[in-house]
């Protein structure tokens, strides 16, 4: 008998009602449903200091920076088979917070070789991004709003060698907080595809 995936999940947004953090429940009682285990994660609540550019974690392999949440996400993540990460967008891109926490953590997904090109790290895992935006489809897409919020994070996840799929909601500033049923069907599509 197979042990069941342990699934991360990372919610990026601020607003702990919001969408995003209800299209991350909607992820979650799918997985649990399916057997897997799943532990939530909200940026807002924890607490570290942004990155400096040392580079030390380059060599070490770790952030040489006082422990902080940083460093227990870090692992969390590391032990992780599936993860997901949801984010609103701002200007185009993830939230602050959830960036300045991947910052943090760049020897995590990535190593070096000797000439300096980047090696994954976490190969053969995957990962579901969930961005929601309030600029209304198809303008999400040619404006690069959700776009490019998911693009800011498969930038993270397919440099560490993940495979990756990823739900963009659009217009999402008249819905309250509440995914429509469409939402839901993508999201739960996309949840049941990185299941298998």
């Amino acid at each position: 008998m197979t042990a069941p995936k342990r699934i991360l999940i990372i919610n990026g947004s601020p607003r702990r009602d919001g969408i995003v953090s209800r299209s991350l429940d909607i992820v979650r009682q799918r997985s649990e449903s399916a057997g897997a285990e799943c532990e939530r994660i909200d940026i807002c609540d924890c607490r570290f200091a942004p990155c400096t550019g040392c580079m030390a974690c380059r060599k070490s392999g770790k952030c040489p920076l006082p422990h902080d949440d940083a460093h227990e996400l870090a692992e969390k993540i590391g032990a992780a088979d599936i993860l997901v990460i949801g984010t609103p967008t701002y200007w185009g891109g993830m939230s602050a917070q959830l960036k300045m926490a991947f910052e943090r953590m760049v020897p995590l997904f990535m190593g070096e070789s000797p000439r300096g090109l980047p090696q994954p790290r976490m190969k053969g895992r995957r990962a579901l991004l969930i961005a929601a935006c309030t600029t209304p489809w198809p303008f999400n897409i040619v404006m690069h709003q959700s776009r490019g919020a998911v693009r800011a994070m498969r930038e993270i996840v397919s440099t560490a060698g993940m495979k990756v799929r990823s739900v963009e909601l659009a217009g999402t500033k008249s819905l309250h907080g509440e995914p429509t049923g469409r939402m839901c069907r993508k999201i739960d599509k996309m949840t049941t595809k990185i299941l298998k």
